[in-house]
């Protein structure tokens, strides 16, 4: 199956692969599926050839993989916490236009495969918009928090989360995910004592 990373976009106006081999050099693009501006699939590779990411262009479209996988989103975000950000989502990720999926490949953890990664995941969330998701961590907010907990039991270390105010606006901070008094504050929805601001 693979680790995933995505970027949920409401832009649906396919970034230009002359812009992303830019942003991901040294590393190279390459489209595997469509051509030209219409691509549907990219390789994301080293010079030597190691591959680091296969990075799908899924429109939200019925009866395609991209109204599917967002269905299965919708489906699944009920099951985790906190309620305030499953509600949100609920709302949020119909509007939702297309999806890129990053399949993560052994040539991230080879010559700083990370950062033309970065790069690219970066350019195409600025292109397309919206929020962010990736497989045992969870969903981001429109600025890149996270905002529902998919993490694993074990988790541990800095990482920048997001809670809903009662007035509607998010207010973001740093917390440690492997306090347990911090992460019961998040999955209630509430904003962990003694936390730094952001």
């Amino acid at each position: 199956m693979g680790y995933y990373i995505r970027v949920l976009g409401k832009n649906l106006a396919t970034i230009p692969v002359q812009e992303l081999r830019k942003v991901a050099l040294p590393a190279v693009v390459d489209v595997t599926e469509g051509s030209g501006e219409s691509w549907e699939q990219l390789i994301l590779k080293h010079e030597s050839g190691q591959e680091i990411a296969v990075v799908e262009r899924n429109p939200v479209v019925d009866g395609k993989l991209g109204a599917k996988e967002l269905q299965e989103f919708l489906d699944e975000i009920l099951h985790y916490k906190p309620a305030s950000a499953a509600a949100w989502l609920q709302k949020y990720l119909p509007t939702v236009k297309v999806i890129y999926a990053f399949q993560l490949l052994s040539g991230t953890d080879v010559d700083d495969g990370w950062t033309p990664l970065h790069r690219l995941y970066q350019a195409i969330w600025k292109h397309a918009g919206g929020i962010l998701q990736a497989d045992g961590e969870g969903f981001s907010n429109q600025e890149g928090y996270t905002v529902l907990w998919q993490f694993g039991e074990g988790v541990a270390g800095q990482w920048n989360l997001g809670v809903m105010a009662q007035d509607g606006r998010w207010v973001h901070f740093e917390m440690d995910l492997g306090n347990d008094e911090h992460r019961e504050a998040f999955w209630r929805g509430e904003l962990p004592a003694g936390v730094r601001l952001i």
